[in-house]
């Protein structure tokens, strides 16, 4: 009979950073499902619901510094259980909203809580996980947050029909809170200071690093703008998606709720394979050939390239089912650029790596805030439920050229006096 044997401390810290990652999601989206519900008891137009999914960005994009800079000065744990309770708190204050103004008042407080979970996040993994397998890492928690999306139709819809859209939100909330309190009970800030490391597991982790006291706030933001512009473009993909997909097969193809949240559910199934598989390649890739250029921004631009041939037919088809897999080979190709990128603030800024991420976050948190209110008054508009998606493909062909431009292979410096300096193979 065989001796159980525990989980590795390393495999447990990135397991209950996957969790975290499926409950934000599952409570960021939880509301473009139930505003079938909240949409028609409050008379809501597409406009106004569109600015109930985008109030979420706005506190949001506000925090990705400040939230990195928390991180990296304060530390993963600590950061993580104050805006753990104040996401929970306002998930379920999202449930006893009385109109439009409570609605936006609950999901700006969301967005508070929610700007430094991230940052926080790379912090984390900067310590947790060896630098050849950042992009598994990075991508197998994106996947966890798509796996929210894919379910939260589902459940949503579920609950709505047994109990209202209401208790969708009170059951999210108390979810979270369970996570926070397993996160303070388990996680160290430093491997080392783990009860249950291993010497084996240490020995393969990044030697620690003394936090750094200045961080030269201009030159690391002009060396992150063109990673915050490829990821804003794909950010504008992703909320476009997140927002108005339960609604798009819901109206644009006339189907009943359920089955419009089945529909959604296999769009962002999609997501959760690219999100693991884009992981994996960017590993491998660097791993064969030491390049973080084709390791990161070439397959970063390839993908997207391979999002916008996947967006083109669905604009010359009416068909539900070719609909449906375009959305879905669209959402795939567009997650396989995550590994890749969330691994890019750390190959280009290892001692910020919560500011670095927050930088390039800032870009989807913008387009968090103008994509859904956009498509909203475009579907207003024009009543075209396919024109939000053309402008999704333009930023996706100006992404796919910018990407080139990142260069994760130069190593920021901290110093004043130093320059960019090309990473080298040896000592990774």
């Amino acid at each position: 009979m065989k001796r159980f044997r525990a989980p590795r401390a390393t495999s447990v810290v990135l397991v209950m950073l996957c969790v975290m990652y499926f409950i934000t999601y599952l409570d960021r989206v939880n509301v473009s499902t139930a505003a079938v519900g909240f949409g028609k008891e409050f008379h809501l137009s597409h406009t106004e619901v569109g600015l109930v999914f985008s109030a979420f960005a706005y506190p949001y994009l506000l925090f990705q510094i400040i939230g990195g800079w928390i991180s990296d000065r304060f530390g993963a744990k600590r950061t993580l259980i104050f805006c753990g309770g104040l996401w929970a708190l306002a998930t379920m204050l999202t449930g006893f909203a009385t109109g439009l103004t409570s609605l936006l008042f609950a999901r700006l407080l969301l967005g508070l809580g929610e700007g430094a979970t991230f940052p926080a996040t790379t912090t984390a993994v900067a310590r947790w996980v060896a630098k050849e397998k950042r992009g598994f890492a990075q991508g197998l928690t994106h996947a966890a947050s798509r796996i929210g999306n894919a379910i939260a139709p589902a459940i949503i819809v579920l609950i709505m029909v047994r109990w209202g859209w209401r208790e969708a939100f009170y059951i999210s909330g108390i979810m979270s809170l369970v996570w926070v309190a397993i996160w303070a009970l388990t996680f160290t800030e430093r491997p080392i200071d783990h009860p249950r490391i291993t010497r084996a597991e240490l020995d393969v982790l990044p030697m620690p690093k003394p936090r750094a006291t200045q961080v030269p706030w201009g030159r690391l933001f002009r060396r992150m703008m063109p990673v915050t512009i490829v990821y804003f473009c794909y950010g504008w993909t992703l909320w476009l998606f997140l927002s108005w997909i339960p609604q798009y097969f819901l109206h644009s193809h006339h189907l009943a709720l359920a089955k419009s949240a089945l529909f959604a559910s296999s769009v962002f199934f999609a997501g959760v394979v690219g999100d693991t598989l884009g992981g994996l390649v960017t590993d491998k890739v660097f791993k064969r050939t030491r390049s973080l250029k084709r390791a990161r921004s070439w397959m970063v631009s390839t993908c997207m390239v391979l999002t916008l041939a996947s967006l083109v037919p669905m604009i010359f088809t009416r068909n539900l089912y070719l609909s449906m897999m375009c959305l879905a080979a669209g959402f795939f190709f567009s997650e396989m650029t995550i590994g890749p990128m969330w691994a890019i603030p750390l190959d280009i800024a290892p001692e910020h790596s919560g500011i670095a991420s927050g930088m390039m976050n800032m870009g989807s948190a913008l387009a968090a805030i103008i994509s859904p209110v956009l498509s909203g008054l475009l579907i207003d508009r024009f009543g075209n439920w396919e024109l939000p998606f053309m402008v999704s493909m333009v930023l996706m062909a100006l992404g796919a050229v910018l990407a080139l431009r990142m260069q994760p292979e130069s190593k920021f410096q901290s110093g004043a006096t130093h320059g960019a300096q090309p990473v080298q193979p040896t000592g990774v």
